[in-house]
């Protein structure tokens, strides 16, 4: 073989070589996408789960919200500061999931899964009042998303809220 073969021969190994490793650089992509929305949608539930264990764990946190959330009227200041604070958390909890699918790194279903939560309290006295309040502190496509699950039909899930 000639020194011209020889060099053929090497140019079509090394584009072999360069075709192995895009597929190989292709199945790690895959690999990091996938293992990057498993971990959003592990954050996403662990921020909901410790909210829920919250509520349920602390008598007086729970009480609160829901002497709030029933309540025609804003509750003594102290009690409707922390009731504003606890939904806010939870909201912020849900605006991460919307950003988060909005981005394409957590699934639209997980979103609507986390945010139906809205639907259900969505004619709740203390729900009116927050959103009345805080609507203004949400990213914009997260506020105007609210605004249409709060146009929703009501669903009936939540018993416990009524008297």
């Amino acid at each position: 073989m000639s020194l011209e073969d020889w060099a053929f021969l090497a140019e079509i190994v090394s584009g072999i070589a360069v075709i192995i490793s895009l597929i190989y650089v292709g199945l790690q992509v895959n690999d990091s996408t996938s293992a990057i929305r498993s971990a959003a949608a592990s954050d996403a539930t662990k921020t909901m789960q410790s909210w829920y264990l919250e509520m349920g764990r602390n008598r007086q946190a729970s009480d609160v919200w829901y002497n709030a959330m029933t309540s025609q009227e804003a509750l003594s200041a102290r009690d409707e500061f922390q009731y504003m604070m606890s939904m806010h958390t939870a909201i912020l909890g849900m605006q991460n999931s919307y950003l988060l699918s909005k981005e394409g790194t957590l699934d639209t279903e997980f979103r609507e899964a986390v945010t139906t939560a809205i639907v259900a309290v969505k004619d709740m006295p203390g729900m009116q009042r927050y959103w009345k309040q805080r609507r203004g502190f949400f990213h914009t496509g997260f506020a105007e998303y609210v605004d249409d699950l709060l146009a929703r039909d009501a669903i009936e899930t939540l018993d416990i809220y009524k008297n």
